[in-house]
């Protein structure tokens, strides 16, 4: 990106860049002459997308809304975040994002549990479809029973997109003015510390949705009874568990995604379309596209992490990621690795589209 020495001088006609933007409301200089940022309506789009090129500075303009999208496994941050100059504002996008993420993972909760009970209890011997690990739930514990672990991981989405969000600005804003690294870089460096920050201190909230998720009817009174027993039968190590998984899933995950973007990007460029401004149905399928292929190459290690916080050392296992590792492909060979796919798969759309719809609606409610 060249710079454009005509438009730094005529804000009127364009948009500053993101980290202008940022630098000046927190050095909290004054601009009496920026006019109020034209109607846009930028939507959601992950810190993914914009960390490693799904959203460039310049294309912060064109951003279209319907890229929201949410499945659960990595929590989308809004762009209106990013960009917004009224800081009384900031909570209500905070909220919308926040609500709309809640609201989708609650609706599609049964196939989020079906995949966590088919990572965790289908194997070669035991072979369970998705229609089968719906049936064997609501057989052990009624229709309800799909939605167990799901108050955690709503409960879980206001920390995380705290501390993503704060981190990554606070990240971005230091080593760019320290060390006056480029924007792409200063980006990757301050979104990565947001990521590992983050999964760092919720890590022991996935555990706790992954034994609330798995839980048999009455084996736990509720969160704090869940916590309290772990702690007390495994010990505080217990709520780490799946942590290096965790952390190893960012780098295929990251990578696959920006690789199928970018793909995408050059496709629909060489068809003549405008990727500058592209269209809603173009934007969506490229960032979903792009989304479930980064999904599919991190999956074994999200296995992982789910088959090691599901154990219980009452039992006599003590899993590290290797042993798992080992344990998966011996017992149901490379498929096996790959167990639970079919769910995930099919939470894609219906997860990014009431994510979209509940978004837009409460950015309406809130009036912004």
């Amino acid at each position: 990106m060249g710079d454009q020495p005509e438009e730094a001088q005529k804000p009127c006609l364009s948009v500053q860049t993101l980290f202008k933007r940022v630098k000046a409301l927190l050095t909290k200089a004054p601009s009496p002459t920026l006019p109020p940022p034209p109607s846009r309506n930028p939507g959601c789009t992950h810190v993914y997308g914009y960390v490693f090129g799904h959203v460039r500075e310049n294309d912060l303009e064109h951003l279209p809304s319907q890229q929201v999208l949410d499945t659960g496994e990595q929590l989308m941050v809004p762009v209106d975040v990013l960009k917004v100059d009224n800081e009384s504002a900031l909570w209500k996008f905070l909220l919308s994002g926040a609500m709309a993420g809640a609201v989708s993972r609650t609706g599609t909760a049964p196939l989020d549990r079906a995949k966590v009970y088919m990572q965790v209890y289908s194997s070669k011997t035991n072979f369970m479809n998705l229609l089968g690990g719906l049936r064997s739930m609501v057989q052990e514990g009624g229709f309800r029973s799909l939605w167990r672990g799901n108050g955690i991981n709503v409960l879980k989405i206001a920390p995380e997109y705290a501390i993503k969000f704060s981190v990554f600005e606070q990240c971005k804003n230091y080593f760019c003015g320290v060390h006056g690294s480029p924007p792409f870089q200063e980006r990757l460096l301050a979104g990565s510390l947001a990521v590992a920050t983050s999964q760092t201190l919720i890590n022991p909230m996935e555990v706790l949705k992954t034994r609330l998720t798995l839980r048999r009817t009455g084996q736990y009174k509720g969160l704090l009874d869940c916590a309290r027993q772990i702690l007390k039968q495994e010990g505080t190590r217990a709520l780490y568990r799946g942590y290096l998984p965790n952390m190893l899933g960012i780098i295929p995950y990251a990578c696959t995604d920006l690789a199928v973007y970018e793909m995408l990007r050059c496709f629909w460029l060489k068809s003549g379309r405008n990727m500058e401004d592209p269209s809603g149905l173009v934007s969506l399928s490229s960032v979903t596209l792009s989304t479930t292929c980064g999904q599919m190459a991190s999956y074994p290690l999200t296995l992982v992490r789910t088959r090691m916080q599901a154990q219980d050392t009452v039992e006599g296992s003590n899993p590290t990621m290797c042993g798992v590792f080992r344990r998966i492909l011996a017992q149901q060979g490379w498929p096996g690795l790959y167990r639970g796919m079919t769910p995930t798969l099919l939470k894609v759309l219906p997860a990014g589209g009431i994510s979209y719809v509940v978004y837009e609606a409460m950015k309406k409610t809130l009036g912004v």
